[in-house]
Formats: C-alpha cells, structure tokens, sequence
C-alpha cells in the first residue's frame, strides 16, 4: 500500500539511447579555463622549457646582462684589481662571472626571487654558489627579518643561519634578490607569473596546431542520419571504419567527406579563420615578451611594430631592460660582499662597452668634453668613471 502511493514521486529511470547512431554526434560545450598553475616548477616548464619565446626572451636579457664587463669603484677610485673582483670572475670551480650574473637574471625573471650562497673558510669568503629557488624557503625571526633560509633537496633540509660570515663585518650567509611584490613581504614576483594565462594561450595554440597536423580530417561535428528507422549494426560499424581508415590522421588531412544514404555533416566547432587563431596567438607572443621586458621585434613577432628600426628596439632592451637589471644586481653583491674588503665599493656596469649605447655614450662625451666649466675630476664623474 505504501508503494502504491509513494510510486507518483519516483524519480523516472533516466532516458537511454536506443540509436547506435548516437556515437557519431560529438557534443562541444565552453567550459572554464584550466591555467598554469602559478609555482615555479609549473612556470619553468610551462614559460620557459615548453615556450620558444619565453625561453629566448629570457635567453635574450640573461646573456646581454652577463657579457657586459663590470667596474668597481673603491671610495669613487676605479679598481683594476681587487679580491673581489678575483671571487666575481672565479666563484666557484664550474661557475665564471658571466654564468653567475646570467643565472641571477635568469632565476628574476622566471622565479621572482635568486639566491647567492656564499662559502667562507677562515673568516674569508672563498666561493659563491647559486641556489635553485624552488628548493629554498625563507625563516622569519621575531622582527619579521629573515633569520634563516631552509634549503630542501629530496627528504632532506639544511638550514643555512644569516650570521656573519667574516668577523667584525655584516656578511650574512646568503644573498637573496627578489623582484617587487605588493602581496608578499619575502618572495619577489615573477615576470612570467604575470605572462601566465598569455603563456597558457600560447602553449595552447602550439598543441593544437600539433593536433591539427596529426589528425587533420578528423570531423568537427556530427553526421545526422536524415533516412528511416536508424542504422543496422553493419552500416554502423562500416561507417566507423570508413571514417577512421580515410578521414583520420596528417596522410588524409584535406579529404573531402563523401555522404550517401541519407547522410547529412553538420560542423559543430568554429574554423581557425573564424577564431582569428593566428591573430590570437601572436598577440599572446607580444604579452609574454612585454611581460618580460623585450620589444617583439627583436623575437621575430609580427604585429605593429613601435620602433623605426631594429637598432631602436635594441636601445629600448638595454636602456628599458638589460641594464636597470643589471644595476641592480650589481648594487646588491657589492651591497652584500663590500663589508668583508673594508667596505666603500661599488660595482658597476661599464656602460663604454655596450656596442647598442656606442651612440649615447658618444653624445655623451661629446657634451661632456664641450663643457669648459667642468673640471677633469666632475668630467669623469659625469661619465661615469671615479677620480683619478
């Protein structure tokens, strides 16, 4: 008797397919976005090993940041030679100055963060060693400051103390530069997390032009049987075959689909040509690089161009880019390692040997040399040399 009454507010089984045709309908819906996620170890394989441009453009202001000489100032006199000097060009037995800088900027712009490790034996410091960023976690004290840094490899975790390293001079353990971050009071933020969905566009694009050529013909839509009654078995599965065995893969990529029996294609997805895909993807190619800091004209991006000339694009590298890093990096060794030589040392970027600023730095000596109320002291510090 309950049954009997309860049976109106049942749930019906659902509707079942009783069509073998039913398979050959492809149904495509928009669903939400899946990006990257935001972690250096997604970034690097997603920005920097699976992305042509990312990669160079990274590539591109690593190297040019590496190969510029470096000048230090001992209290406004230049220095030829100096213990520092000899640590930079030699920091440790399978790194040199150039692969130190590179790496610093390099780990800037993909990580947000780079870590310099220095090794001291006998209250001296003796080599520098780089750390991945991914491995190390900052160890706040009671004030906030960073107490400590803990270096995990595998199961195992080191932690490396900020105490001095040279007695009598503030040489704390590691060296960690970050880049700006409103959110965050210890780790800097990447360039390439902001290229991040730019990045994911990208690599998209580049998967599905694999796809496209390696499985070309395959059908975007439906075959709808227009006849009578629904397929027989044996027309189904000859159908199939015939659609896998000639409109499938790169070889019958183009073929053209002939329809008998009532057959009817219907398209369900929209043509690259309506996707306006090429547009899309270079304009994803002009984010990453603006990202980075690197004018698409010099990575080859179509589009509309801002520069007379690839000369000005690579002025605009050097001046917006190359060298504010650079500065940067080189205020904060000097900042760091300057207390265990006495301290009042800078270190520069020797600007005279940057052929793309050949022509400011003309116009700059010429300006410099015109002007009579200068003294040869303030003439060689208005170009950037220390007294004599």
């Amino acid at each position: 008797m309950l049954a009997q009454l309860l049976a109106p507010f049942r749930r019906s089984p659902p509707e079942a397919k009783a069509s073998r045709t039913a398979r050959l309908v492809a149904l495509l819906s928009a669903g939400r976005p899946r990006w990257t996620p935001r972690d250096y170890a997604s970034l690097t394989r997603e920005g920097f090993a699976r992305n042509a441009i990312a990669y160079r453009a990274v590539r591109l202001v690593g190297e040019a940041a590496a190969s510029v000489p470096l000048v230090l100032l001992d209290k406004g006199r230049e220095r030829d030679a100096h213990p520092l000097l000899d640590l930079l060009d030699h920091p440790n037995p399978r790194l040199t100055r150039a692969g130190l800088v590179e790496a610093i900027c390099c780990h800037l712009l993909v990580a947000g963060n780079a870590y310099v490790e220095a090794v001291a034996v006998d209250g001296a410091v003796r080599e520098l060693h780089l750390l991945r960023p991914d491995r190390v976690r900052v160890v706040p004290g009671p004030d906030g400051w960073p107490e400590a840094f803990d270096y995990t490899l595998g199961a195992q975790t080191v932690r490396i103390s900020q105490e001095t390293l040279v007695p009598g001079a503030e040489v704390p353990a590691i060296l960690h530069l970050s880049s700006f971050n409103p959110l965050d009071d210890h780790y800097g933020f990447a360039p390439l997390e902001a290229a991040a969905q730019a990045l994911d566009l990208h690599n998209a694009a580049s998967a599905w032009n694999k796809a496209l050529i390696d499985n070309a013909a395959r059908p975007s839509g439906a075959l709808v049987y227009g006849g009578s009654g629904s397929l027989t078995e044996e027309q189904f599965e000859r159908l199939k075959g015939e659609l896998e065995a000639s409109f499938q893969g790169a070889v019958n990529a183009g073929r053209p689909l002939l329809l008998e029996g009532g057959l009817d294609w219907r398209p369900l997805s929209l043509s690259p040509k309506d996707m306006d895909f090429e547009a899309a993807r270079n304009s994803a190619a002009r984010e990453i690089a603006l990202a980075i800091g690197v004018p698409p004209l010099l990575l080859g991006i179509p589009g509309d161009n801002t520069y007379a000339n690839y000369a000005e694009a690579n002025r605009a590298l050097w001046r917006q880019s190359v060298v504010p890093l650079l500065r940067r990096v080189c205020e904060a060794l000097a900042l760091w390692l300057g207390p265990a030589y006495g301290g009042g040392l800078t270190l520069v970027p020797d600007l005279d040997q940057i052929e793309a600023l050949s022509a400011e730095r003309s116009e700059l000596w010429a300006r410099v040399s015109a002007a009579e109320f200068l003294s040869d002291a303030e003439k060689r510090e208005a170009v950037g040399y220390g007294a004599r």
